[in-house]
């Protein structure tokens, strides 16, 4: 068992830049014990990057995130991470994940995709209409799960471009803390806004039932309710909003894959699995897990106190775990991968994100045909998660 690593690595590994990772990744999988590393920010850390390193730390109870708001985080950002669900541990990440989780089940994300696909068939017949070529992500890949995820949590579409903005901050790499404070400030302004207005005049909306469960059942404080709120809007359609251009990117450079999926409809939900398997999102391993106790990873001796980040996308090209990870196979079989994360803290949005994902390709092989890039794609650079900033399309 090693306790330390004989160099400490700076973090993390690569440019922002594009949807290639790092070869480093695969060549700390390959050495023995965690990784050592030092981000910009914040106290050094262990990496995990296998993909039993990074399930075993991401599902053991004597790992804590809450930690974090004691510490000073290992992070890429200036600013630390604002609090909220990922910021907790059970039993009060409990408490709040069972009041939202109720809107998130299969079955009510699955009603959900009739009007999923009535807003991705609009907006791809407006592109249509206006001729190519597109912008994907102006006219598609934002407005879908901005609409979306505004109409479930209750806020006004046309205050779209006011939330963007703080949106972007919140997943910026290069604004001081000071800045990152005003956006969040400015944004929870907003929230509060909203939430006054819902409580004069409740609606049939997630944000509504929130502050029920905060005035009638005191399940949640004033200051839960509003980060719940503000969270929920940026999640909700930040990491999607970037996935449809990356998942469009890697299929228009392997246009056997779209064809396949054209002449067969049926392989659309394993072509999402594998694509989120593939594409690393991330630019780096967010947040930190602290050992409440001594614990043993991969070989390493963890002791307590010392924080473990974990590499989701080296963790989904792991080849002790996936055949062939570097290629791209819907067939592939038992395709668990950690896309979404694992552990208490799972995306609750999941089966959201895959809806609006499938709908995605059913569109685009339906209705847009041909497909192609129409001009050079303009790639995010200074942001927590990678992906075209400009993809422009014809067809």
């Amino acid at each position: 068992m090693t306790t330390e690593t004989q160099e400490v690595l700076d973090y993390p590994f690569g440019a922002a830049t594009g949807l290639e990772l790092d070869p480093r990744y695969a060549r700390v999988r390959t050495a023995k014990g965690l990784t050592r590393v030092q981000p910009p920010h914040g106290e050094q850390a262990w990496l995990a990057t296998r993909y039993e390193d990074v399930k075993a730390v991401l599902g053991d109870r004597r790992f804590s995130r809450a930690m974090g708001r004691e510490r000073d985080e290992p992070r890429t950002t200036e600013a630390p991470r604002p609090d909220g669900l990922l910021s907790m541990d059970a039993p009060q990440h409990t408490r709040l994940r069972v009041l939202l989780a109720q809107a998130f089940t299969p079955r009510r994300v699955e009603l959900q995709r009739p009007a999923v696909r009535a807003i991705a068939e609009e907006l791809v017949g407006a592109m249509k209409a206006k001729g190519a070529p597109a912008e994907l992500i102006e006219d598609y890949a934002l407005p879908l799960p901005v609409r979306v995820i505004c109409s479930m949590l209750g806020v006004p579409l046309e205050d779209r471009e006011r939330f963007a903005v703080w949106t972007n901050a919140m997943v910026s790499m290069t604004l001081t803390a000071d800045e990152t404070a005003r956006h969040f400030g400015e944004m929870a302004g907003y929230i509060t806004g909203l939430i006054t207005r819902r409580r004069a005049e409740p609606a049939d909306d997630l944000m509504s039932l929130l502050i029920q469960a905060r005035d009638d059942g005191d399940r949640l404080s004033e200051q839960e309710l509003l980060i719940l709120c503000v969270q929920l809007l940026v999640a909700g359609h930040e990491s999607t909003s970037t996935q449809i251009p990356n998942f469009v990117h890697v299929l228009l450079e392997r246009p056997e894959l779209l064809e396949r999926i054209a002449a067969d409809h049926s392989v659309i939900p394993d072509a999402v699995e594998e694509l989120m398997r593939f594409v690393p999102l991330n630019v780096d391993a967010v947040f930190a897990r602290y050992a409440t106790e001594d614990v043993e990873v991969g070989g390493t001796l963890v002791r307590a106190g010392e924080p473990v980040l974990v590499e989701i996308s080296s963790a989904n090209r792991d080849a002790a775990r996936f055949a062939d990870p570097d290629e791209i196979r819907f067939d592939r079989p038992g395709n668990q991968h950690v896309g979404f994360g694992h552990g208490i803290h799972h995306c609750l949005g999941a089966q959201l994100a895959r809806l609006e994902l499938q709908e995605t390709l059913r569109a685009i092989v339906v209705h847009l045909p041909g497909l192609r890039l129409a001009g050079e794609v303009e790639w995010k650079s200074r942001t927590l998660l990678r992906g075209p900033l400009k993809l422009p399309v014809a067809w």
